[in-house]
């Protein structure tokens, strides 16, 4: 098996290097045959090749991988497009159809936490919405007809939706059996009325499972009242996003987060941290790289369950356990939960753990 990595911006490198350290154990251990290629992205590729992702990368990605390892990015830095500033996870999400954008938020009662009890999944569909950089076929979804004037158009479609809404359903078949829909569809009639429609069309396939539709003002508030209630959680792109932040903070920091992004028709798959580079502190070892181990352990549970291959099934739950292990130790976790190890100190304890 073939896993792309990409170190990209900022701290990317660092916790990449740690996330490797752990997986180099579990490939060992379990027999896994993996083998990891690293690529350029980010300012290292705009540097190198005039651009911050090259359609070649992708191009390999999708015919020569089984994965992706993505590190973090500062596309907020990037220069405009035409200057070669492109968005290296949004290339990775359209050019592969990586659609489902899978985001668990759990709390640890180790940890300090605004949300006890929360073990939910939100499944984010991740190539239309409100993104000017996904949404057209030619051209940007934003556009200033005058100097004083900003427009952007949502794009929402039955195909988009009603595949993330079925493997928000599948994945509730193998969790608490509920999801809730997060729409706004009383001031987006259209648009998100589109969405709850392919919902509810979908739901008549899993009778087994609870459904709940909730608007995401509503549903943001009630997230933090009450955290414990939601399994499943399943919305389109600008407020999965949103949502899945808000959740993972809640739960202890967006460092304690894995996230994957994936396309259960292609079986393509590429984890990704969810939090940001973090520039100002990139290159001072003192980053949590928690996020991407758990990160890369999800894409080894996924492709295990899509292959039936136990072992990464096995490989992805070890090293999710190896992680909650060291995180329960207070004094083996990273700065910004209040502990002392570096990054990379991090990283080997972790490996240690699973060894």
């Amino acid at each position: 098996m073939r896993i792309m990595t990409i170190p990209c911006d900022g701290i990317g490198p660092e916790i990449m290097s740690a996330t490797l350290d752990v997986l180099a154990i579990v490939n060992k251990r379990f027999d896994l045959g993996i083998s990891f290629h690293e690529e350029e992205a980010g300012f290292v590729s705009l540097k190198n090749h005039g651009t911050t992702l090259r359609e070649e990368v992708l191009d390999r990605a999708r015919s020569d991988f089984d994965g992706v390892i993505l590190g973090t990015q500062s596309h907020m830095d990037y220069p405009s497009v035409a200057e070669g500033g492109r968005n290296v996870s949004a290339g990775f999400r359209l050019g592969l159809d990586l659609y489902a954008n899978v985001r668990p938020a759990r709390s640890r009662d180790y940890i300090p936490n605004k949300a006890p009890g929360m073990d939910l999944v939100i499944m984010r569909e991740a190539t239309e919405g409100f993104y000017p950089d996904r949404n057209m076929f030619n051209g940007v979804g934003e556009m200033m007809p005058d100097p004083d004037m900003a427009l952007s158009v949502r794009k929402i479609t039955r195909h988009a939706s009603t595949r993330i809404c079925r493997e928000a359903f599948k994945l509730a078949m193998q969790r608490r059996k509920k999801v809730a829909a997060i729409h706004k569809a009383n001031s987006f009639l259209m648009t998100d009325g589109l969405f709850l429609e392919c919902f509810r069309a979908v739901a008549k396939d899993f009778p087994e499972v609870e459904t709940e539709e909730i608007i995401v003002d509503a549903y943001a508030a009630l997230l933090v009242r009450q955290p414990e209630a939601y399994d499943v959680v399943v919305a389109s792109n600008f407020y999965g996003d949103i949502l899945s932040d808000l959740a993972s903070e809640l739960s202890g920091s967006l460092g304690l987060a894995g996230s994957i992004n994936a396309n259960a028709e292609t079986g393509l798959c590429c984890a990704q941290a969810q939090h940001g580079s973090a520039p100002d502190i990139a290159g001072k070892n003192i980053a949590n790289p928690t996020s991407l181990i758990l990160s890369a352990a999800m894409m080894l549970s996924w492709l295990g369950e899509q292959r039936g291959n136990q072992k990464l099934m096995d490989a992805g739950l070890e090293i999710s356990n190896a992680v909650d292990a060291i995180l329960d130790n207070p004094e083996t976790r990273t700065r910004d939960l209040g502990g002392s190890m570096n990054t990379d100190a991090f990283g080997k304890l972790v490996a240690q753990k699973l060894e």
